[in-house]
C-alpha cells in the first residue's frame, strides 16, 4: 500500500469515528508512520484530503454497483443490488455511509469536500433514476422513488447506528420501491 493510499485509509476510520474534523496531519502521520512534512506531500490541506477521502469513496461505491441498465440485462433487481451495498456496509461491515457521514455535517466542511459529498448524492440519485427507468418506471415515479430510496437508506442507518439496532435498518428496506 501507498503512502498515499495509508493516509487515505486512516483519515477514512478517522472520519468514521469521529467526523471530518476527527483528525490531524500529525496524526495522521503517527498512524502511517512518516512526517506530518510528508503528509502535505501528498495532500497539500487537509481540505484536499477530504475531497480526495470523498472523490474515492463515491468513485469506488459506484464501480462497485455497475452498470443498472448491465445488471436488469443479467436478470437482476438493481434496485436490490444498490440496497445490498448498504446493507453489506451496515450489518457486515458495521459503517455508516462515509459520505452520508460527510453530508450531515456539510454545513461546517471545506468546499471542496462538500462538493465531492454532493457529487456523490447527485451520482447516486442519477444511478438510481437510471435504474427506476430500466424498472419501467415513469420520469416522475422513478425520481421519486430515487430520493426516497437513497433518502431511506441512509436515514435507517443513522437512525440503526444511534440505537444500536440493525434490526430498524432491515425492516425499513422492505419499504424501497423495487
Amino acid at each position: 500500500m501507498t503512502k498515499k493510499a495509508a493516509l487515505l485509509l486512516a483519515a477514512e476510520s478517522k472520519v468514521r469515528e469521529g467526523g471530518y474534523s476527527n483528525f490531524s496531519f500529525r496524526e495522521l502521520a503517527k498512524e502511517v508512520g512518516i512526517k506530518s512534512a510528508s503528509v502535505h506531500y501528498h495532500f497539500p490541506t487537509k481540505a484536499d484530503l477530504g475531497a480526495e477521502l470523498a472523490r474515492q469513496y463515491a468513485d469506488g461505491f459506484l464501480a462497485a454497483l455497475g452498470n443498472s441498465i448491465d445488471i436488469k440485462a443479467s436478470g437482476k433487481n438493481p434496485i436490490d443490488v444498490y440496497v445490498g451495498l448498504f446493507q453489506q456496509a451496515l450489518i457486515n461491515d458495521q459503517q455508516m455511509c462515509l459520505c452520508g457521514l460527510l453530508g450531515a455535517e456539510s454545513d461546517s466542511l471545506p468546499e471542496s469536500v462538500r462538493v465531492e459529498t454532493k457529487r456523490f448524492f447527485e451520482r447516486n440519485l442519477e444511478w438510481l433514476n437510471d435504474a427506476y427507468l430500466s424498472l419501467g418506471y415513469s420520469e416522475k415515479n422513478a425520481y421519486y422513488s430515487s430520493i426516497k430510496t437513497i433518502s431511506l437508506l441512509e436515514g435507517s442507518m443513522m437512525v440503526s447506528k444511534a440505537i444500536q439496532n440493525n434490526d430498524i435498518f432491515l425492516e425499513m428496506i422492505h419499504a424501497v420501491d423495487t
